[in-house]
């Protein structure tokens, strides 16, 4: 008989040894892993009537991740992508546990077994040219509160940093000499630099001139001198689109998020004819393969695409007739 084994000591030795010392992860991943062990011990607190400190790996075979997920979609309403990446912190610990406690493979296979979720992938979201300009005029400048947020909002949408590059930036990752840009580290611990519009150099001059809130680091603080959250951004990013609708009505019919902006820097810079590669490094992506949904969402390009065809010739369109009763149930399908 396997010896119980204790979830807690796994969890732990998980974090501080593989995740950190190990691996040296970022906190964004430490964050998301945490928000998902978290979320899997109140289910099996309700479920198992167990805390967490008493869980056994035997808790938490194959039938009780898969219930979990089920869960997550059905009770809290999580899409199939968050799903899926709940089920990627899990599989991590469990190819750590691979390891540690060999004695349960046949439990641990059965859970890196549960296949991940396939779902649709829905068409990129962004702004149009007077849209971005209706969203950078609503922040009032009278006040350092809609200073801050107008040059936030122009670098976000000149430069499409993801938001956690955004709010990580300090004042010191701002060149405007020669050559203005930013310099971020983005995903996968990648230091770039991205280079600024005049417009966007012009704001960001001014806006260094502003008197330091108590000692502030960050470029783009909140009153009292942090950081700004995603939280923050997000609730700043909503007030001034809804400000925004009353000279912009097209506005109403989108959902605006930080991620919106960075799209919309994305498809600016396709349609000044800037190739899919270049997009690709200026937006901090793995592979070209990413930026090619920048494409798949320009329905100029279609059109362009579209009118250099030659038409079809009319003709008769012959209908599959199935000869065999097999063939014709598939023709149902």
């Amino acid at each position: 008989m396997k010896p119980a084994c204790n979830v807690a000591t796994l969890i732990e030795r998980f974090f501080t040894e593989r995740l950190m010392r190990q691996r040296n992860v970022s906190g964004n991943t430490i964050a998301s892993y945490r928000d998902t062990f978290r979320l899997l011990f109140m289910f099996a607190q309700v479920r198992l009537r167990k805390s967490p400190s008493a869980l056994t790996l035997a808790d938490l075979d194959a039938t009780f991740i898969g219930a979990f997920l089920t869960d997550l979609e059905v009770k809290r309403g999580a899409s199939a992508k968050t799903r899926n990446l709940r089920l990627t912190a899990i599989r991590s610990f469990f190819r750590f546990v691979s390891f540690e406690e060999p004695a349960h493979s046949a439990l641990i296979q059965r859970v890196l077994a549960i296949p991940s979720k396939r779902h649709d992938k829905r068409q990129v979201h962004f702004l149009t040219r007077s849209e971005i300009e209706a969203v950078l005029a609503a922040p009032d400048r009278t006040t350092w509160l809609g200073r801050r947020d107008h040059t936030l909002l122009l670098v976000a949408v000149q430069t499409g940093l993801r938001l956690s590059e955004l709010t990580g930036l300090d004042r010191d990752a701002v060149h405007l000499g020669s050559g203005a840009h930013v310099r971020c580290v983005g995903k996968g611990r990648k230091e770039r630099t991205t280079p600024l519009t005049t417009l966007a150099r012009c704001a960001l001059q001014a806006w260094l001139k502003e008197p330091l809130r108590k000692g502030a680091t960050a470029l783009f603080p909140n009153v009292h001198g942090g950081r700004l959250s995603a939280d923050s951004v997000q609730s700043l990013l909503g007030k001034h689109v809804r400000v925004a609708h009353k000279s912009c009505p097209s506005l109403r019919a989108k959902s605006v998020s930080p991620h919106v902006l960075r799209h919309s820097a994305a498809m600016e810079l396709l349609q000044a004819g800037v190739d899919c590669s270049v997009i690709a490094l200026w937006l901090g992506h793995e592979s070209v393969e990413t930026t090619q949904t920048y494409l798949h969402a320009h329905l100029a390009l279609k059109e362009a695409a579209l009118a250099k065809l030659k038409p079809y010739e009319r003709g008769k369109r012959t209908r599959f007739q199935p000869n065999d009763r097999l063939l014709a149930f598939l023709e149902t399908l």
